[in-house]
């Protein structure tokens, strides 16, 4: 190097043996130049890749970027001024005065194109540059100190080098200081058009870095509760529309990839078994079926293919973290080599001091970037996973439905997704914890030789039980999950048919059959407890035995092996590194068997057949007719027999097709057929147009009646009155108490059922769709409704004259009036024609004209002795409802319910009356705006609200009281005595390493190795039984809960369940039962293990350094002060 530098590189006494240390001029032009343009010329591929796979936007030419520019020319001029300025030298003294500044300029010119580049590409905040920038300015600190030491000493012997070395320093704090700024937003980007974003898609490097972006949130919500209103809008990236549809994309791709895998075997297959087959394809197809080897396509590689490089970011960051954390040992060993030497410079402590604390520092923040990464990750696991189950839960064919319950869907999207977002917090583990415990058994080799093969040996052994432990918890995961799907499947059930549970007075039977199989549950989970603190004791235990065994064998093996403080302690901080991989490993790995279940589970839910979407053809199809149906073959599962079978149907464009039958003959399965509901076995289906389509069973959703009616589309008041009046809706909304703006409970509650399915024609008449198929729609409501909504809406005069109706119905009085009518008898079409057709026939429609004409005319009969009789008195509506009011246990909800419940059309059930209201109406104008009671209008579904602020000491108190307050003082107590056990053996550990040396050994070596292996194995001991004990409060906890929550569901009055979606409901005994049962007594476990070492570990430091009390209080006070405005944050 000195004919490079013309001087010595390194000179340990400048540097490091003084009291005033520097670096050698070599050193300085070298090292500290290169430093950074090494850095960014390594870093430049991989980011320009990633700039050209992450396209933003343009970003306008702003001030800001001006300067940016401005600072990166004047850099790359002074750095090309000194290079120019040592060539015009008339001779070059040494190389690197050359070298230095043309590599310093290239990449100065290299950070001003960046800054460009990365305008043109929509990036507010560069993390490259703002690293470099760093880089370079703490790199020309040193020399920034040299030249003025120099200066003062000798003078200013280059007055040019010496001004553009600190305009160079000077240019660089600038930049830094610039690049702490952000960008204005790309042109045209969402961020622009979002009311309320979210500040971390514009949130510079630094403040990303540090999480500062998220100040405002934490200062708004320690002044006032949290509410939904306040939180930003998602990224686009993390929301759903997004994150399911990418999920899907590739579960499709590795889906039909698979299945062209499996059509190549089948054809090399199938032609092998032709060959030696003499019976034909039949046999050969039952051959080939019967090996049943195919393969199934993976879950978990769509996943991946997802998500995985977002995750593979925080892996990086893990990486970086784990080999930080392996710097302060070394940096101990040093501090400790310091204490021991006396005639050291003092800035060595101060040093050592500071880069454990920036070391310390550092790895905090690449964690928490790890951390916010996999956080990231496991929300977007969670939501896809959930929307592709609920997409998939709405195509599956009818046999893949009786396989899979609603119990198991429930949780399939709450305690399976969950699981993965558990998993991928701590996934990183499965390579990293090897790569620590690698690492940490290196440096000991280094500080203790081949002992250490004895500390591996123990974790060796311990390999099998872990195994074994892993393959018994998936087993009882995998039970317990179907335990948990039965209880969820019943509580749906009973929950659906509350009412009629509570009518019965069944709710006795129905508790004890859940609670019987609550009780299988919570067996498992025992068990699995159980096992669970085996395997903590294990692994609790793992990283004492590997010190103990290691300490024993390296003074046992050899009297000259001193284990002084150095070795000592300086293992121990490696053996406390060993703990934490050691200790979170076993759960990683339980984690991951609970995860491969719920893996196993959803790959298995989404690998079922779908309904075809092109059963139906929408583009093909004769003309003049908009449905066509030749020669159909349905079914509702390809195992079960046809159900319709040689169906052909042609309905031409505004025509009103009538489809009857009698019960059974596959009515409602044509319209499902024709709705692409059914398996299609033969035939072609064509339908031209939009479907609109009105079930037997109205379905209603939990909204006001106008929202139920407009269903999305914009508001149009004339053709909303008109159709209020064609469906006889307008004497109702009279009756009910908000007009149209009544609220409508869970399933239509407060509606009567024939108030439920005008409705629903309603809803369907203002969809002003092409095609209405209309599932006997009027069996639901009384004749003279029926004739009303016939003649007004379905008929030849009606609303729907001009389009295409088909009509399922029993009512005879109708059919003169339809187009054509298809008789159905056992599945398949007997007769097809006009009325006058069929009836001279004399086949299948007139014997069904023969079994319906008697009631049909019953009830013409009684609808006209209705019209001749007087109106009700009028108190009678009043008088009722009065009853009702004066019932003690009538709540005031309730009385709204039966308000609104009682009220069940008494105009049209009294037709005389009926007629009034119709001739008012008539007076009516047809665009009249129906009366508006909004202010009158109460809502009967309130939104589900969430505790704000500090979680009360009463909630702590009830979960005490279910735990058993006895058991809670007695696992607190276990906790102390293990820490105990902790301390002393720390202590021991540490009067060990004082004993004096005689003659190059130890003495009492057994004595000591005895007594700490009796502190540690008395540590492991205490930790399984408060293990033990705190699962079995858990449990126990668990049972009281769940039947505290039966016990009350059962008997809460109906007008909760009126007024309360059932799955809200189902979302307590799903979800919240899960957290109750598993996720509270580990958070529990990991609280009270972190609190009493914590605290043990205070008393070790006060006891032996009691100036550390002095330090103590004010952090405490600062941490509880931190602890106070976090915890006024609500948990979503």
């Amino acid at each position: 190097m000195k004919r490079f530098c013309g001087a010595e590189f390194w000179n340990a006494n400048l540097t490091l043996h003084t009291e005033s240390p520097d670096l050698t001029p070599c050193f300085q032009n070298t090292v500290l130049v290169w430093i950074p343009c090494i850095f960014l010329w390594v870093s430049f591929p991989f980011y320009h890749f990633y700039l050209k796979q992450n396209n933003k936007g343009y970003i306008m030419m702003s001030v800001l970027n001006k300067f940016k520019t401005f600072f990166g020319v004047l850099l790359w001029l002074i750095c090309w001024l000194d290079l120019f300025y040592e060539l015009g030298k008339s001779r070059v003294q040494y190389p690197v005065n050359i070298v230095s500044p043309l590599i310093l300029g290239i990449t100065m010119l290299l950070a001003t194109v960046l800054i460009q580049y990365e305008r043109l590409r929509g990036v507010q905040s560069s993390g490259l540059l703002f690293i470099f920038w760093m880089l370079a300015l703490l790199c020309a600190i040193v020399p920034f100190r040299s030249r003025i030491r120099e200066a003062l000493d000798k003078g200013v012997t280059d007055q040019l080098r010496f001004t553009t070395f600190y305009i160079y320093f000077g240019l660089l704090l600038f930049q830094l200081i610039l690049s702490c700024f952000n960008e204005k937003p790309p042109l045209f980007s969402s961020i622009v058009t979002d009311p309320n974003p979210c500040p971390e898609s514009t949130a510079g490097f630094l403040s990303t870095m540090t999480f500062w972006w998220f100040t405002s949130m934490v200062i708004k919500g320690y002044r006032n509760p949290l509410e939904d209103k306040d939180l930003w809008s998602l990224n686009k990236k993390d929301t759903s529309e997004v994150v399911v549809p990418t999920l899907i994309k590739n579960w499709e791709t590795e889906k039909a990839k698979v299945q062209r895998k499996n059509q190549a075997v089948y054809s090399k297959s199938s032609n092998k078994v032709l060959n030696h087959v003499d019976g034909g394809t039949e046999e050969a197809e039952v051959l080939l079926l019967g090996k049943n080897d195919t393969k199934q396509p993976s879950f978990l590689k769509a996943l991946l293919k997802a998500y995985g490089s977002y995750f593979l970011i925080g892996s990086v960051y893990k990486l970086m973290q784990d080999l930080i954390s392996f710097v302060n040992p070394q940096l101990l060993n040093l501090l400790i080599n310091f204490t021991e030497q006396k005639d050291v410079p003092s800035w060595w402590g101060f040093a050592l001091a500071f880069l454990m604390f920036f070391c310390a520092l550092l790895q905090t923040i690449i964690l928490h970037q790890h951390f916010q990464y996999c956080f990231v990750t496991g929300m977007r696991l969670r939501t896809a996973i959930i929307g592709a189950v609920y997409r998939k839960a709405l195509v599956i064919t009818n046999s893949a439905k009786r396989s899979s319950t609603v119990g198991e869907i429930v949780n399939l999207m709450s305690v399976d997704a969950q699981r993965f977002m558990d998993l991928t917090t701590f996934l990183n583990l499965l390579w990293s914890a090897p790569l620590q415990i690698i690492l940490a058994l290196y440096f000991l080799w280094q500080k203790l030789g081949p002992s250490v093969l004895a500390g591996v040996a123990v974790m060796v052994l311990l390999i099998p039980l872990n195994a074994a432990i892993a393959m018994k918890t998936r087993a009882f995961q995998v039970e317990q999950m179907q335990y948990k799907d039965a209880r969820i499947k019943l509580m749906s059930e009973i929950l659906n048919g509350i009412k009629v549970l509570k009518l019965y007075a069944w709710e006795n039977s129905f508790k004890e059959k859940v609670k019987q199989i609550r009780e299988k549950e919570l067996k498992v989970l025992r068990k699995s407890a159980y096992l669970g603190a085996v395997s903590i004791f294990a692994w609790t235990s793992a990283p004492f035995l590997v010190a103990l065994t290691t300490f024993a064998v390296y003074v046992t093996v050899d009297d000259k092996n001193v284990l002084d403080a150095k070795k000592a302690f300086v293992s121990l901080s490696l053996f406390n590194i060993l703990r934490f991989p050691l200790n979170m490993l076993p759960q990683v790995i339980s984690s991951l068997v609970q995860a491969s279940v719920s893996l196993k589970r959803i790959q298995s839910f989404l690998s079922h057949d779908e309904l075809d979407p092109d059963s139906v053809d929408k583009k093909n199809i004769a003309s003049g007719c908009v449905v066509t149906v030749v020669n159909g073959k349905f079914t509702w599962a390809k195992s079960d027999p046809a159900t319709l079978h040689s169906i052909n149907l042609m309905v031409p464009h505004g025509s009103l097709l009538a489809v009857v039958g009698h019960v059974g003959c596959g009515k409602s399965s044509l319209v499902s057929a024709l709705l692409g509901e059914m398996e299609k076995l033969e035939g072609e289906i064509s339908i031209r147009g939009s479907v609109a389509y009105v079930s037997q069973q109205a379905w209603i959703q939990n909204a006001t009646l106008r929202d139920n009616i407009l269903f999305g589309k914009p508001y149009n008041a004339e053709k909303y009155s008109s159709i209020l009046e064609a469906c006889a809706l307008l004497t109702d909304l009279e009756v009910l108490p908000g007009g149209d703006q009544t609220e409508i409970g869970e399933k239509g509650i407060n509606l009567s059922g024939g108030q439920k399915q005008r409705v629903s024609i309603a809803r369907a008449l203002y969809s002003e769709a092409d095609i209405y198929l209309l599932d006997d729609p009027l069996s639901a409501v009384d004749a003279h409704v029926a004739k009303h909504i016939f003649d007004k809406v379905i008929g030849p005069e009606g609303l729907l004259k001009d389009k295409t109706r088909i009509l399922v119905t029993h009512g005879i009085t109708f059919l003169p009036l339809v187009d054509n009518i298809v008789v159905l008898v056992d599945g398949s079409v007997s007769e097809m024609g006009s009325y006058q057709e069929l009836l001279t026939q004399n086949g299948a429609f007139a014997e069904f004209l023969r079994n319906y004409a008697l009631e049909d005319v019953v009830e013409e009969d009684e609808a006209i002795e209705l019209e001749e009789e007087e109106d009700f008195p009028e108190d009678t509506l009043s008088n009722h409802v009065d009853m009702i009011d004066n019932e003690p246990v009538a709540n005031e909800a309730r009385k709204q319910f039966f308000r609104q419940i009682s009220v069940i059309s008494v105009d049209l059930e009294n037709p005389k009356k009926m007629s009034t209201r119709k001739r008012k109406c008539s007076e009516r104008k047809a665009a009249e705006h129906p009366p508006d009671k909004r202010s009158s209008a109460q809502k009967l579904i309130h939104t589900e609200t969430a505790e704000t602020g500090r979680v009360k000491l009463q909630v702590f108190w009830e979960y005490v009281k279910a735990v058993g307050p006895v058991l809670c003082v007695f696992i607190c107590f276990l906790y102390c005595c293990q820490n105990a056990a902790a301390i002393g053996a720390n202590v021991w550990l540490s009067e060990w390493t004082s004993d004096s040396v005689v003659n190059g050994t130890q003495t009492e070596t057994s004595m000591r190795v005895g007594v700490y292996a009796a502190l540690g194995l008395t540590q492991g001991v205490l930790v399984m039984i408060s293990s033990f004990t705190l699962a079995l409060g858990g449990i126990g906890a668990a049972r009281t809960l769940h039947s505290a929550l039966l016990e009350n569901k059962f008997c809460t009055p109906q007008a909760f369940f009126d007024t309360t979606p059932l799955g809200r409901i189902i979302n307590r005994f799903s979800k919240d039962i899960y957290v109750i049962d598993e996720v509270i007594p580990h958070t529990i476990l990991m609280f009270l293990a972190t609190f009493f070492t914590s605290v043990a570990t205070m008393i070790v430091i006060i006891t032996n350094t009691p100036l550390f009390a002095v330090v103590i209080v004010p952090l405490a006070i600062a941490y509880f002060f931190v602890q106070v405005f976090l915890s006024s944050l609500p948990v979503f």
